[in-house]
């Protein structure tokens, strides 16, 4: 497997850390996002939205968007599963996947950030949006995790693997955790095991 990924992406620090948790092997294709790899023609050819992460897999097309990877990481390779199997859990997961994913995540993607500077708004403006849509979404995954262990029992799994990613982000951007005690007793279990370490943006071949 190829995983075009940038150090630095939460998307991609996602998909790092389930290979890692799966024990899969892959080859790491940096995109620089900032020198703006990501638009050249032979990326766009196979990513058309001109995004990472994108996965190349041996018997098929290259995938796209980190949630549709992660899906089929966890079908292709059910060992490490990160996903229980009753089903009310596995909804419960993917809840706090959905939630962070989609509800968290992209309103601090750099795409909308610059977009926002094109319309006006200086960093104090920009700064007060990221911590306004972070802050609310991790106060309610707060709410919604368990009271032991990782998110949802002993293991890591798929609301984890969201999680820790999006507390990165969290930290790039000065967002304090000290409100939230679950979660920084997921990102402290996290810490101490080696697929999250191995998965980190400081353990990467593009890290400046």
């Amino acid at each position: 497997m190829q995983l075009y990924t940038y150090y630095r992406s939460t998307s991609s620090y996602r998909v790092r850390i389930a290979l890692a948790l799966k024990g899969l092997a892959y080859d790491a294709v940096p995109i620089n996002l900032l020198a703006g790899e990501q638009r050249q023609t032979d990326y766009l050819a196979f990513a058309p939205q001109g995004r990472v992460p994108a996965l190349g897999v041996d018997s098929g097309p290259v995938l796209t968007q980190s949630g549709a990877i992660l899906e089929y990481l966890e079908e292709r390779y059910p060992q490490a599963p990160l996903l229980p199997a009753e089903p009310l859990a596995r909804a419960r997961v993917r809840g706090v996947a959905a939630l962070i994913g989609c509800d968290i995540h992209p309103l601090h993607n750099v795409s909308v950030l610059n977009y926002l500077r094109a319309l006006g708004h200086d960093e104090g403006d920009i700064q007060a949006w990221i911590a306004t849509w972070i802050e609310q979404g991790l106060a309610a995954v707060e709410a919604l995790i368990g009271d032991e262990g990782f998110c949802f029992g002993p293991e890591p799994g798929l609301a984890d693997v969201y999680l820790i990613a999006q507390v990165y982000a969290a930290d790039r951007f000065k967002v304090s955790l000290e409100a939230w005690p679950r979660i920084q007793r997921v990102v402290a279990l996290a810490a101490a095991h080696p697929a999250f370490a191995q998965a980190h943006p400081s353990c990467q071949v593009d890290t400046p």
